[in-house]
């Protein structure tokens, strides 16, 4: 074999002149080195490689071995743990970093949770009003930190926003599981991740506390509108049902009493944030230097203005509840049926839940006749109280007509309706609530136009039914139109079924097209008490926005008569077969939300949007316009210069 040679890079036939001359390649290999002849001498015992054992000479020698060719199976696991270490060897060498990156903004994400939870406070069942202003000032001092970045201030935002959605969402999962909860929390935390964006763009204005209100009514704004129609659920107003500022809704709307408890809030951290720059001064002339008056003069301006507005309008909304003596009163019902909740499959649940609130309707008949309730002009049943259409099974409608003829009032029917499809074999219905008169039978009604995604239908189809398997839960209503006003006992009652009540267009939409006293029929049986405590404060909150009773008729609860103050008259238990009987009064006035709500809101949103200009550029990031160079001059030499080589002038 040829030697390798290392260190210097001489070849055999360029050795120096006084280096040995190589042996004969012959003599080398016929006399081994003493050391080999020690090695080989009979009484020595021979190495195991010398002389195989008997037992292996007889077998043939083995051919040249086949390479060792691992499969894909190992091929991909020695790739994943190689991944895997490499990854792990990443993560332990960043954790350094990652630990003095996480350490100054350890408090800012402590509070962002603890605001977003004091936000949930706020909302039934525990309704710590105030701690939505408290929510306000974390929120507010971890953005207005200047180490808060505009991506900080996302990440913030959307923490804080996780921090609410999450406990005040878990009742989707009853009917659908984990997954969807959480991606509906999610999705809902991006609009404060997109407040916490803004927010940062604009605290370096001048009254930022006001910017900031502005910019979250616009993010309430927009994720009422998106997406698939938008999800109001979780505005800040609806849980001030027990507060002292409910009385501004009637000003304007959810959007301005959002605003204004955020503005307290804002406004609050502000006055709180100038104290703290003052007593860390220290001495006199540096804590003038702290902050002009203006600073903590304007944010508590607001505070004060809030608070004295919320006082005005307080003594017409407790007005509104005592009454007066010149209002035409009427004695309604609502009844509650109940679901069964075990043991009978689809058709068999529906006829049962019509049977309930037959049976309910009845009860309620026996106890006029015996002197124990007062007789109704009408009654109320709840959303889906007959699941089957009484316009084409005559089963149905002959017990609806049971019930009418029973109480001798007409009754308001929630129900479903079949409509035409595009094709034959395509089924498609409306959620309907029909006047169903003693003598004449169905007559005015109401179709739903607010139908709720992935429950009532499924948008996008083509789409989340390859994503979900819950998708082919969803219905496939279709939305109707109407006045969202029907006249039962000559009384023109507004209707918003279920789910329309959390949207600021439905009920007012009714009173301002006449009704007198606003009907919520609900069906909340897949869902739990806390869903139905929640759409109850939003029903108190339209009462005391429009000044009308409202009347809550669920299948399994909670049913109530909500005042125009915001007071439960009465109420039922969740679960269980019950009636409401009560006289109220029917109004007819129109408030100022009723009136101007909608410009009130659009006011907030373009506020919002020309705050957030003014402060990107106030931040300087504008891109700035690009000026064209001017003509170079020609030279003494008659030639212009050009990029690259000078041509001669023309």
């Amino acid at each position: 074999m040829a030697r390798r040679w290392f260190g210097r890079k001489e070849r055999p036939d360029q050795l120096p002149e006084d280096a040995p001359a190589a042996e004969d390649p012959a003599e080398v290999q016929a006399e081994p080195e003493p050391d080999e002849a020690a090695e080989l001498k009979p009484e020595d015992p021979e190495p195991e490689e010398a002389e195989p054992e008997p037992d292996e000479a007889a077998e043939p020698e083995p051919g040249p071995e086949a390479p060792d060719v691992p499969g894909l199976a190992g091929r991909l696991g020695a790739v994943t743990r190689r991944a895997g270490a490499g990854l792990a060897a990443a993560v332990i060498a960043r954790l350094p970093a990652v630990r003095a990156a996480m350490l100054p903004r350890l408090p800012r994400l402590v509070l962002a949770i603890v605001g977003g939870l004091l936000l949930f406070a706020s909302f039934p069942s525990l309704n710590w009003w105030w701690a939505a202003v408290a929510a306000a000032a974390l929120l507010a001092w971890v953005l207005t930190r200047p180490a808060t970045t505009p991506a900080g201030g996302l990440g913030y935002g959307f923490l804080f926003g996780l921090a609410f959605y999450l406990p005040l969402l878990p009742w989707v999962s009853n009917l659908v599981g984990a997954m969807p909860w959480l991606v509906l929390a999610a999705t809902c935390a991006l609009f404060p991740g997109l407040f916490g964006l803004c927010a940062v763009i604009v605290r370096r204005l001048p009254g930022w506390p006001i910017w900031f209100a502005f910019v979250w009514a616009a993010q309430e704004w927009l994720k009422s509108i998106f997406p698939f129609g938008g999800f109001p659920w979780g505005s800040v107003a609806f849980g001030q049902t027990q507060g002292p500022f409910l009385p501004l809704v009637q000003l304007g709307g959810v959007a301005l009493l959002s605003t204004a408890i955020m503005l307290v809030g804002f406004s609050a951290a502000a006055i709180e944030l100038e104290i703290v720059t003052w007593w860390k001064s220290g001495t006199s002339k540096e804590a003038k230097q702290a902050g002009p008056p203006p600073a903590v003069v304007l944010p508590g301006a607001c505070i004060c203005l809030v608070l004295l507005a919320a006082v005005v309008v307080w003594p017409q909304v407790r007005h509104a509840g005592a009454g007066s003596g010149g209002e035409s009163t009427v004695t309604i019902a609502a009844v509650q049926g109940n679901v069964p909740r075990l043991g009978l499959d689809f058709n068999a649940q529906r006829r049962a839940v019509l049977d309930n609130h037959v049976r309910e309707t009845l009860r309620l008949a026996e106890d006029v006749r015996a002197g124990v309730a007062p007789q109704p002009q009408f009654v109320i049943w709840p959303e889906d109280s007959s699941d089957i259409d009484p316009l084409v099974n005559a089963d149905a409608a002959e017990q609806i007509a049971r019930a009418v003829a029973a109480i001798g009032a007409p009754i308001l029917v929630g129900t479903v309706l079949d409509v035409p499809g595009p094709t034959p074999d395509t089924s498609r219905y409306t959620n309907t609530v029909i006047v169903w008169n003693p003598v004449t039978g169905p007559a005015d009604r109401h179709d739903k136009e607010i139908v709720q995604p992935f429950g009532e239908y499924l948008p996008m189809p083509w789409l989340f039914k390859h994503l979900s398997g819950y998708a082919d839960r969803a219905g496939n209503m279709v939305p109707g139109k109407s006045s969202d006003v029907v006249h039962i006992a000559g009384v023109p009652v507004g209707v918003s079924t279920c789910w329309e009540v959390i949207f600021d267009r439905g009920p007012r939409k009714a009173v301002r097209n006449g009704a007198q006293l606003l009907a919520v029929p609900s069906n909340n049986a897949t869902f739990n008490k806390t869903m139905s405590e929640q759409q109850l404060a939003f029903a108190k909150v339209r009462a005391v926005e429009h000044d009308r009773y409202v009347v809550v008729a669920g299948t399994t609860g909670i049913s109530a008569v909500i005042a125009p103050d915001g007071a439960e008259l009465v109420r039922t238990d969740f679960f269980r077969p019950a009636y409401l009987d009560i006289q109220v009064r029917l109004r007819t006035k129109l408030t100022p939300a009723t009136r101007w709500g909608p410009i009130v809101q659009w006011i907030l949103v373009g506020a919002a949007a020309a705050a957030i200009l003014a402060g990107i550029r106030h931040n300087g990031w504008f891109p700035r316009p690009i000026r064209r160079r001017p003509a170079p001059r020609p030279d003494e030499g008659g030639r212009r210069p050009y990029f690259g080589r000078h041509r001669g002038a023309t």
